[in-house]
This record gives C-alpha cells, structure tokens and sequence, in this order.
C-alpha cells in the first residue's frame, strides 16, 4: 500500500504521525513524505491542513486522502483504519 504524507519541518503532529506510521506492520505500507514548503501548490493546499494522509490504490491508482487521525490515535488505530482502506480498494 503506498501512502501519501503531506507535511513540514517542525510541525509536531506531523512528527507524531510519522513515528507513528514507522511502527505499522500490517498492512506493509510504502510511505512517500512531501515536505509542503518546497512546493508552492503543495503549500497552498495544505498549510493549514498538515498532517495530511493519502492512499493510493495499486489497481486503479486513485489517490484517496485518509480520515484526519486524533494525534491522540494509537499505532493499532492507525493499523485499523489503513486495512479498512486497503479492503476498501
């Protein structure tokens, strides 16, 4: 499964999320991170957003952003949710 990690330096929701997404086993994830500020349209669609999380599905290659986490959300949460959108595909 690949996923889409919109975020920046210094954002420490972002830094949450990511730590947290290093700790997933299942499903084995592809992580792809795209830090906002070096890129003007990124920064324009998401700087009040960040974290922000999409999936991409390997059949049809749509990119689908994922529910908004709590930063409270534990690794099993996490795990929950991304098999929930990997069935989903």
């Amino acid at each position: 499964m690949k996923l889409i990690f919109y975020s920046k330096s210094g954002c420490h929701l972002c830094e949450g999320l990511q730590a947290k997404l290093a700790q997933v086993r299942q499903p084995t994830i592809e992580l792809e991170l795209r830090d906002i500020t070096t890129r003007d349209d990124w920064f324009q669609a998401y700087q009040y957003e960040i974290p922000v999380l999409l999936i991409e599905h390997p059949l049809t290659a749509q990119v689908v952003p994922l529910p908004r986490l709590s930063p409270r959300a534990t690794v099993q949460q996490l795990e929950s949710l991304l098999q929930k959108y990997c069935s989903a595909g």
